[in-house]
């Protein structure tokens, strides 16, 4: 394998992970790039509609979109997506997927050098296959990316997850929130109480709704929930009967919106989510609960309390518990309030 420091590349693509918060957390990844390659030309291909939340990034040039391909996918639409590559003439590819499929495309879209992990039979399609790290299971998933970039001659960086907002779309989710009566000596709690991979990783519904009675009896605090299309009618059920001061806005923003309304936040409760990540990259406070997965691999990277009580059978990545959930039901809900009312209070002190 021809050795790829020193090389100038001129014109690089990046294909992005395919979920938000994988996504959210390869950012660093282009920060990276850029600061080796300042002349360079970077591309981020993102699957659509994700692919949004790379809008106005500083360090690429381009954003190259597509909807998810399968063996059904129409003929017509692969070979757009493969002229599309062949006309981008990139020198330099980075796959931060793992899958066959990504590593296809750049092989047929003639990108010269394609730099990704050797895993799930790809080896032949890279020019410069990467062995897995070997503690994948036990460092964060934001340091398996940026090892992936060492072939480059560019060491594992300091740099962050993060995310830009224009100044406009955090005054709309700041007129959106005073719409609903979060002033401006309120503090405002977002509650995220869904997360994709299935039930597993989500808290008891009861449980996030005991918490938001209890943060109301403060007559200061408001409280925002949030979840795509599919999570509404269980924010719905939570929200049933609650008192004033519950804004609902499940299924009912754009991905650039709830980023918008996120940094509006005091503090986010959440799952293991992509709406986590996305307030890790952009610095609201983060209470998150995990129970199947691996806050080692996948919690907040730059800021974050995580409660995770470590039970034996945890972390276990199933999308269903097979037994009794004791992971999230060893949470208690009094436990999720204080911290969370620790970090307000602890937001009103330096205010």
């Amino acid at each position: 394998m021809v050795s790829l420091k020193g090389i100038d590349f001129r014109n690089i693509i990046v294909r992005m992970p395919n979920w938000i918060g994988d996504l959210v957390m390869a950012t660093p990844i282009l920060t990276d790039l850029r600061k080796q390659y300042p002349s360079a030309r970077i591309t981020a291909m993102s699957r659509a509609p994700i692919s949004d939340l790379l809008l106005s990034d500083p360090d690429i040039d381009e954003l190259f979109c597509f909807t998810k391909m399968s063996s059904f996918s129409r003929r017509s639409d692969k070979k757009n997506l493969i002229e599309k590559l062949c006309l981008g003439k990139y020198d330099l590819g980075v796959l931060l997927t793992h899958s066959l499929s990504s590593a296809w495309w750049f092989w047929q879209g003639g990108v010269k050098a394609r730099l990704g992990y050797d895993c799930n039979g790809r080896r032949l399609l890279l020019t410069h296959p990467v062995p897995l790290p070997p503690a994948i299971d036990r460092q964060h998933l934001v340091v398996t990316y940026k090892m992936l970039l060492e072939p480059l001659g560019i060491p594992v960086s300091t740099s962050v997850p993060r995310l830009f907002l224009s100044q406009k779309e955090v005054q709309e989710a700041q007129q959106l929130l005073r719409q609903h009566g979060a002033l401006e000596q309120n503090l405002v709690v977002g509650i995220n109480p869904g997360a994709t991979y299935g039930l597993a990783k989500c808290w008891l519904p009861e449980r996030f709704r005991e918490v938001a009675l209890r943060l109301l009896e403060d007559p200061r605090i408001v409280i925002v929930f949030f979840g795509d299309q599919p999570t509404a009618p269980l924010v719905k059920e939570i929200c049933q009967g609650l008192p004033t001061r519950v804004v609902n806005l499940a299924g009912l923003t754009s991905l650039r919106e709830l980023a918008a309304l996120i940094s509006c936040c005091d503090v986010l409760l959440t799952n293991d989510s992509g709406p986590m990540h996305i307030a890790d990259a952009l610095g609201t406070k983060i209470i998150a609960l995990f129970g199947s997965t691996n806050e080692i691999v996948t919690g907040p990277y730059s800021q974050g309390k995580v409660i995770h009580k470590h039970v034996a059978c945890s972390p276990c990545y199933q999308r269903v518990c097979p037994i009794d959930f004791r992971c999230m039901k060893s949470i208690s809900a009094e436990e999720v309030y204080k911290e969370i009312y620790a970090l307000l209070e602890g937001f009103v002190a330096k205010k």
